[in-house]
C-alpha cells in the first residue's frame, strides 16, 4: 500500500505542473493551486515547491520557507541543497543551515553535509569545509553512509589536502562503487592541467590513481563507466598508453557504455600518448559528441601541430549547433598560437564577446599573449597585457618572459621577471628563464646574479625529467641520470649514437649550454640530457617497428630538437616526444612542429 501511495504521489498532477515551470509566474500559478487544494501543508509537495523555486527567485524560495509553521529537518536540508547548486545561493544555504544549529530541538544530520561540503569546493567558500567536518564528528556517529564519506573526500581534494582524502578512505572498511570512484577521480583529476606538462607531482597523483584501481580490481570490485573515465583520465596525464589500451578494451570486453564521457576521455587519453589516428577513429565513431567532446579532438590537433584540421573541426562543432566553452576557446587558440596563425587567433577571440557572448577570462587572455609572443609581436602582447580589464596573473607574465626569452628581448624578459618575483618569489622557472637568456648571448655575470638571487630566496630549480614507455613500463630519467639498472648499456649507446650522428654533420648547439664551462664539457652535458637517455634506452630496450614514446616535463632544447630529428632519420625509427607545451613527432629527420615551437 505504501509503494502505490508513493507511486500516486509522484505522479500528481500538481508535481507535473512544477517540472513544467519555466518562470516564476507559471510557478506562482502552481504555488496558488497547492495552497488552495491544502497541498502546501504536506512535506513531500513542499519539498518539490522549494525545489523548483529556488531555480527561477532565491527571494521567493525564502518567502515560502519563513511561512512553513515548523519546518523538519527533511525540508531545510531540501532548500539548502536547492541553494548550493547555484554559486549566488550558497550564502543562503550556510545561513540556513546556521539556523539548524541555533534551533531548539532539530540537529543537521548526513544528508545536511554532502551539499553544503559540495559548496565549499567554490574558491570563497573554500575555508568552511574544516569547520563543516567539525560538525560532523560533533552531529554524526560513525560509519558515515557514504553520500557523506564521498562528500568529504571530494571537498579535501579540492582544498589541495588529497593526503587527507586518502586518509578518510583508508578508514572506510568495505567502500562501495561510488567511493572507489571518489578517490580515483580525485587523484586523476589532481594531475589534470590544461597544459601538456607534467610534474613529478602530477606523476604521482597519476600513479597513485593506477594503483588505487589495482586495489580496486583485488577487492572484487567492478568498474562501471565512471570507473573507466578516472583510469583513462590518468593514463592520459602519464602517458601511459599500454594502460589507457587495456582499459579501453576492457570496456569493449565487459559491454561497457562507450558514452559521451568515456569517449571523450578515450579521445584526450589517445591524444596524449600520441597516437592521434586512434583519437580521429574513436571520435569518428562515437554516436553522441557533445562540446567537451569536440574540445578534446580539437586540443588533440593543436598539440601535434594539426593546425588546419583543429580549425576546421571548431567551424564543424559549430555548424553542429555546439557553442564553444572557455575551454574550446583556449584549445583553439593554442593551435594558432603553436602554428603562427596569429590573425586567426585574433578573430577567434575577438568573437568571444560578438559572436558567443563570452566574456574573456585570463586563460583566453593568457593564449592572446603566448599568441603574440610567439611570433615576435613583443610590443603588442605586453600592451595587451596591461591593458586587460583584469591583473595579470603570473602565468601571464610566464609567458612573455618565455617569449622574450624566444626572441631575445632582455628589456621585456627584465620586466616580466620583475612582476613574476613579486607574483611568485618561490617559483623557479622564472629566474632559469631570464637566467637562461642571459646565458644563451653569454652574459655570465648576469646569470650569476640572477643564480644568487635564486640562492638567498632559497629556491631550487625544477630538474628536468623524461618517462619512456618500455612494454607497459614507465622508466623515469633525470639529466646525468645513472641511477638506472642499464646505466652502462645507455651510456655506451649515447657514444654509438653522437659518432654515428657525427657521419651526418651534426654540430652540437653548445649555446643551449646555460653554463660557463669549456666547449667540450658543453658537448658532454648536452650528450646526457634526460631524453636522450630515455631515446637511447627505447633503442636498446625496445623493437625496432615501434615508435619510442617519451614524455618530458620541460620544453625541449634547441639542440636536442635537431639532434633527435637526425636520430629518427639515422636508426629508422619514429620518436614522438610531449614536452610541456606541445607533441614533438619526429620521423625521416623532420619534425612535425616544422620547428616552430
Amino acid at each position: 500500500m505504501k509503494m502505490k501511495s508513493k507511486s500516486l504521489m509522484s505522479n500528481h498532477p500538481i508535481l507535473q505542473k512544477l517540472q513544467k515551470c519555466h518562470n516564476l509566474n507559471t510557478l506562482k500559478q502552481a504555488h496558488a493551486q497547492m495552497v488552495a487544494t491544502g497541498l502546501s501543508l504536506e512535506t513531500y509537495y513542499l519539498s518539490h515547491l522549494l525545489n523548483t523555486s529556488s531555480k527561477f527567485s532565491s527571494t521567493y524560495a525564502i518567502t515560502i520557507f519563513n511561512r512553513i509553521p515548523s519546518p523538519t529537518v527533511f525540508l531545510y536540508n531540501t532548500i539548502i541543497s536547492s541553494f548550493t547548486r547555484h554559486k549566488d545561493q550558497i550564502h543562503l544555504a550556510f545561513s540556513l543551515y546556521n539556523q539548524i544549529l541555533t534551533h531548539n530541538t532539530l540537529q543537521p544530520n548526513s544528508f545536511t553535509f554532502p551539499s553544503l561540503f559540495k559548496a565549499c569546493g567554490f574558491g570563497p567558500w573554500l575555508q568552511h569545509g574544516p569547520s563543516l567536518h567539525a560538525h560532523v564528528f560533533k552531529f554524526l556517529q560513525p560509519p558515515y553512509d557514504h553520500f557523506v564519506n564521498n562528500s568529504l573526500l571530494n571537498f579535501y581534494a579540492k582544498y589541495g589536502k588529497l593526503c587527507v582524502s586518502r586518509y578518510l578512505f583508508n578508514q572506510i572498511n568495505e567502500p562501495d562503487l561510488a567511493t572507489w570512484n571518489t578517490m580515483l577521480a580525485a587523484y586523476a583529476q589532481s594531475a589534470t592541467h590544461v597544459s601538456y606538462s607534467t610534474s613529478f607531482q602530477d606523476a604521482d597523483m597519476s600513479l597513485e590513481a593506477l594503483y588505487l584501481f589495482r586495489d580496486m580490481q583485488l577487492s572484487q570490485r567492478k568498474p562501471n563507466e565512471v570507473t573507466l573515465v578516472a583510469l583513462i583520465t590518468a593514463c592520459s596525464n602519464l602517458g601511459a598508453l599500454s594502460q589507457g589500451a587495456w582499459a579501453h578494451a576492457y570496456v569493449l570486453r565487459n559491454n561497457l557504455e562507450l558514452n559521451r564521457f568515456v569517449g571523450t576521455a578515450l579521445v584526450d587519453m589517445y591524444s596524449k600518448c600520441g597516437c592521434l589516428n586512434l583519437a580521429c577513429q574513436l571520435f569518428d565513431q562515437l554516436s553522441e559528441r557533445d562540446a567537451f567532446c569536440f574540445t578534446a579532438m580539437i586540443g588533440g590537433f593543436a598539440v601535434h601541430g594539426h593546425v588546419g584540421q583543429a580549425l576546421e573541426l571548431y567551424r564543424k562543432m559549430k555548424l553542429e549547433g555546439l557553442a564553444p566553452g572557455d575551454a574550446t576557446i583556449v584549445v583553439t587558440m593554442f593551435a594558432c598560437s603553436h602554428g603562427g596563425l596569429v590573425e586567426e587567433g585574433l578573430e577567434i577571440f575577438e568573437s568571444m564577446k560578438v559572436v558567443h557572448g563570452m566574456e574573456p577570462k585570463l586563460e583566453h587572455y593568457g593564449c592572446l599573449i603566448d599568441l603574440l609572443g610567439r611570433a615576435g609581436r613583443l610590443k603588442e602582447a605586453k600592451d595587451m597585457l596591461q591593458a586587460m580589464p583584469m591583473k595579470p596573473n603570473a602565468i601571464l607574465w610566464r609567458s612573455l618572459l618565455g617569449a622574450a626569452k624566444l626572441h631575445g628581448n632582455i628589456e621585456i624578459g627584465e620586466a616580466a621577471l620583475k612582476h613574476l618575483i613579486e607574483l611568485e618569489p618561490e617559483t623557479s622557472g622564472n629566474y632559469v628563464l631570464l637566467s637562461n637568456m642571459y646565458a644563451s648571448i653569454g652574459r655570465w655575470n648576469d646569470v650569476k646574479r640572477v643564480r644568487m638571487q635564486m640562492k638567498d630566496r632559497g629556491v631550487d630549480k625544477l630538474p628536468g625529467f623524461s618517462l619512456v614507455d618500455i612494454n607497459g613500463a614507465m622508466h623515469e630519467f633525470l639529466t646525468g641520470d645513472k641511477a638506472h639498472p642499464f646505466s652502462k648499456e645507455i651510456y655506451l649507446k649515447i657514444g654509438d649514437i653522437n659518432r654515428r650522428l657525427q657521419e651526418y654533420g651534426h654540430k652540437p648547439r653548445t649555446s643551449e649550454v646555460l653554463f660557463d664551462v669549456e666547449e667540450e664539457d658543453k658537448e658532454d652535458v648536452l650528450s646526457y640530457h634526460s631524453e636522450r637517455l630515455a631515446i637511447a634506452f627505447a633503442l636498446i630496450a625496445s623493437p625496432s617497428s615501434l615508435p619510442i614514446r617519451i614524455i618530458k616535463n620541460l620544453r625541449v632544447c634547441g639542440d636536442c630538437h635537431a639532434i633527435t630529428k637526425l636520430i629518427s632519420m639515422a636508426y629508422k625509427r619514429d620518436i614522438i616526444v610531449r614536452d610541456r607545451n606541445r607533441f614533438h613527432h619526429f620521423k625521416d629527420g623532420s619534425c612535425s612542429c616544422l620547428d616552430y615551437w
